[in-house]
């Protein structure tokens, strides 16, 4: 059965361009291309495609706006194809808060110098987005009729804390490490939210995400969040209050004990830049059981090595449920391999990172 795209850009070239690259395999049926995010809106609903690849900067209507309208009327699951520039990524970021699912450099050879290995990238991010419709219709949906006991933000129904937001008071820990991929940078603002600027651990932020936008990503969360958030430099000291997001296209390592960062270039094998499974395999080589890892949405199983690692020394994992989860692939398989010592939908774990020591 046919994937069913619908490409918006303002670019007639783009347009083409991708579906070229889309058709290049038979699962995918490009049905219509619009040039603006007024058109957009229009056709979703009418042509009810299984995906949207959204351009931001188009006139008439800008591709956030689109976003919003298109969640609100018709949701639809959407893959961002926005610029790799400081101003790019801001609104990127803003994309993925309206309800946009995933999103791509339009540069594909700044994710991968070879043109195939990003072709077949834009292919399979689309897949893994439209994978998604069941899970959008469904919250969209439900939103109609919430339950007293319920909450929504983000097109995610979860339930409103209870009882159990209380059990983990008192832990203390010396590190969390907070790692995610898909649908992660609406999830580690909200968990970051309330964690108080007077923590006593620092802080780890691994988010699957390309070079360039990891930097307006870290002043978003400044921004938002009582502690100290930056993107990590080469030779930082980890100091509580402060947290510290894995540049794009690095990997972040601990050096000692004393929390001393090092970063490197990704590796031309290395999947992943950054990688869950290099930091947190650096982790359990100079940190005790006093850590705790946050395992949050996201695709592929990025984490699941690195979690068994720091499980051997005795440090605790927790993992986002999956009806909270934008895409149920990196807490799924911590979840699995049974490292996870809690389970929580994404308000509840916001509410007890804000509890910790």
């Amino acid at each position: 059965m046919s994937i069913r795209v619908l490409i918006v850009d303002d670019s007639g070239f783009i347009c083409k361009r991708v579906q070229e690259i889309l058709e290049e395999e038979h699962d995918f049926q490009v049905i219509g291309t619009a040039c603006n995010g007024q058109e957009a809106v229009a056709m979703t609903a009418q042509l009810n495609p299984d995906v949207i690849t959204m351009d931001i900067e188009m006139p008439i209507m800008d591709g956030i706006t689109a976003v919003k309208k298109i969640m609100t009327h018709s949701p639809t699951p959407v893959l961002m194809f926005s610029a790799s520039t400081h101003a790019g990524a801001k609104a990127t970021l803003d994309a993925l808060e309206a309800g946009a699912i995933d999103f791509l450099p339009k540069q594909l050879a700044e994710i991968d110098k070879n043109r195939e290995i990003a072709k077949s990238l834009l292919r399979r991010r689309v897949r893994n987005v439209a994978l998604q419709a069941n899970r959008i219709s469904k919250y969209a949906l439900a939103r109609q009729r919430i339950p007293n006991n319920r909450v929504v933000k983000n097109n995610v129904v979860t339930l409103k804390s209870a009882a159990r937001v209380t059990r983990q008071a008192g832990l203390q820990y010396d590190l969390l490490v907070i790692i995610a991929s898909t649908g992660g940078p609406v999830a580690i603002q909200k968990v970051l939210e309330l964690i108080p600027a007077n923590c006593s651990f620092p802080i780890l932020l691994v988010q699957h995400m390309p070079r360039h936008f990891t930097k307006s990503f870290a002043t978003r969360l400044d921004q938002l969040s009582s502690v100290k958030v930056q993107e990590a430099m080469d030779g930082d000291l980890l100091k509580p209050g402060a947290a510290f997001l894995a540049p794009g296209g690095m990997q972040m390592e601990i050096k000692n004990s004393r929390g001393h960062i090092a970063l490197r270039e990704k590796a031309k094998q290395e999947i992943y830049g950054p990688s869950a499974d290099i930091t947190l395999t650096s982790i359990a080589e100079n940190f005790n059981d006093k850590v705790l890892a946050v395992v949050l949405t996201g695709m592929g199983s990025d984490g699941k090595e690195g979690a068994e690692k720091i499980k051997c020394n005795g440090a605790k994992v927790w993992a986002q449920d999956e009806d909270s989860c934008t895409i149920y692939g990196m807490p799924k398989a911590v979840i699995n391999a049974e490292l996870a010592d809690e389970v929580y939908n994404l308000d509840e774990m916001a509410q007890q990172l804000g509890r910790l020591n």
